[in-house]
């Protein structure tokens, strides 16, 4: 193999100079960059320059310089959102002033009031009761007929547009467990005893040496007020049916007792100063259409 090693006589003879630096003998060629690299490199320069003065680009303390085209990416999507709202308002106007059963009967309406609720939901209720709307421990699924303040259209709508004690609407509807345990108005046995009770009533298995009958009245006298003497709930107070199945915070007696200990509150936003009228009762049409709507 030829030894490429450069010496100082090599250097001189091929009349490129070095840049200085040297290894072990071995010196560097200051060979020019190639014409075509340097003329694209002093293209991207002035690119560059141009295009500081048309678009936006330096940060200032506050603010940015606007470039002399003043465009903004914000402004575009803004405009782009602006248009799929007009589109969306000209396509849905006929919803607006409808009652909640004729869009349902019109299926011109009842399509387009699915496509913008399934697309509403996704965005604005998903994160709380899942993309399906099967809910998770402490959210309520949609799909089933257990419905806290009624699965009407109307209900629906209600809820939608003034939520569930939430502060910032006059009109919301307010409901609540009262946290027996912390208020002592029971003792820990007793709220034991009221949640073997409670089981029972639901069909679920309870403690061998649970005092059902102390629990029933303990029951009656705390309790059945809101969720009925039956225990099957009541939708004027919002109070859950305690005989069925189905359980929002979980039928473990552990979960029962810390609710009946805490109590329970649940929220849910107001939507009618979030979402347009005709948004809002596109998605009470869509979770009506469920599965679990009454």
């Amino acid at each position: 193999m030829a030894d490429e090693t450069k010496t100082g006589e090599d250097v001189q003879s091929s009349g490129v100079g070095t840049t200085g630096h040297e290894w072990d003998g071995i010196q560097e060629y200051n060979n020019p960059l190639p014409k075509w690299w340097v003329w694209t490199f002093y293209v991207t320069l002035l690119w560059s320059v141009v295009y500081w003065i048309l678009m936006p680009s330096f940060p200032l303390i506050s603010d940015y310089t606007k470039g002399i085209r003043g465009h903004s990416q914000r402004a575009v999507v803004a405009e782009a959102v602006a248009e799929v709202e007009a589109l969306r308002a000209q396509n849905g106007s006929a919803l607006e002033d409808a009652e909640l059963e004729a869009i349902k009967a019109d299926p011109d309406m009842l399509t387009f009031a699915m496509a913008n609720g399934r697309a509403a939901f996704g965005d604005n209720c998903a994160p709380c009761h899942g993309t399906g709307a099967a809910g998770f421990k402490g959210y309520p699924n949609l799909n089933d007929d257990d419905w806290l303040w009624g699965g009407t259209l109307e209900d629906i709508h209600t809820t939608l547009l003034h939520g569930i004690n939430w502060d910032q609407d006059d009109d919301t509807r307010f409901g609540g467990m009262t946290a027996f345990g912390e208020e002592e108005l029971l003792t820990s046995d007793e709220i034991a005893t009221v949640a073997n009770y409670v089981r029972s009533i639901a069909g679920l298995e309870t403690r061998d040496d649970a005092d059902l009958e102390a629990g029933a009245t303990l029951f009656e006298d705390n309790c059945a007020a809101c969720h009925g003497e039956n225990g099957a709930g009541m939708i004027e107070t919002g109070a859950p049916n305690l005989t069925d199945g189905i359980w929002l915070f979980g039928a473990d007696e552990a979960d029962i007792i810390e609710g009946v200990y805490f109590g329970r509150r649940g929220v849910m936003p107001a939507w009618v100063n979030r979402l347009d009228p005709v948004t809002i009762k596109s998605l009470a049409v869509y979770v009506h259409s469920l599965g679990g709507g009454q």
